[in-house]
């Protein structure tokens, strides 16, 4: 009997990320649940620095191999690194939006925020994007580095697994403390 309330309470903290073919499907899974602990895109010290913080691209691609590093540095400088080779570009915020347009050789493109730490840099292309690759992926380079898609989408999941922990241990406990003074109260 104690066994079993045992393994309850153990798969009760144990939140699974269901499977899923694709690196945006995963993220139209994942990011609704995590949305609420990001930052927003006015918060640059997330995403720029001086000395140019370093996001590598995360991509589900079979034939996508190499290292593609994006900074976005002060001003609005935006570099792209593709296996070290740089093009430059631009960036910018619309003012009182979570929106970003990037400036790459001839084409400009509008992204809306959809997640953003200092581990987790996601934008997603505005419109109807209904096809493959509607999310423009990056992860902070050194945490990242080595990692295959799927490990960063599990990694972004921990983010909601880790707050659903805390609010459960924090329910257990209230129960617990709850219990203890109506035990005490009663007697």
């Amino acid at each position: 009997m104690e066994n079993k309330i045992v393994d309850k309470v153990s798969r009760s903290f144990s939140l699974e990320l269901p499977a899923r073919e694709t690196l945006d499907d995963y993220l139209d899974l994942v990011l609704p649940e995590v949305r609420q602990w990001g930052e927003d895109l006015n918060e640059k010290e997330h995403y720029v620095s001086k000395g140019g913080k370093p996001w590598q691209e995360i991509r589900d691609d079979e034939g996508f191999h190499e290292a593609v590093l994006h900074f976005f540095n002060d001003g609005g400088e935006y570099l792209e690194s593709v296996d070290g080779n740089i093009s430059k570009g631009r960036w910018r915020l619309l003012d009182g939006s979570n929106k970003m347009i990037l400036e790459r050789g001839n084409r400009s493109e509008l992204y809306e925020l959809a997640f953003l730490s200092s581990a987790f840099f996601i934008l997603k292309k505005h419109g109807n994007n209904r096809g493959k690759n509607k999310y423009f992926v990056m992860g902070y380079e050194p945490y990242m580095r080595g990692l295959e898609w799927r490990d960063y989408v599990e990694l972004l999941f921990n983010t909601y697994r880790s707050q659903q922990t805390t609010y459960k241990t924090l329910a257990i406990v209230l129960l617990i403390l709850l219990t203890i003074i109506i035990l005490f109260s009663i007697f």
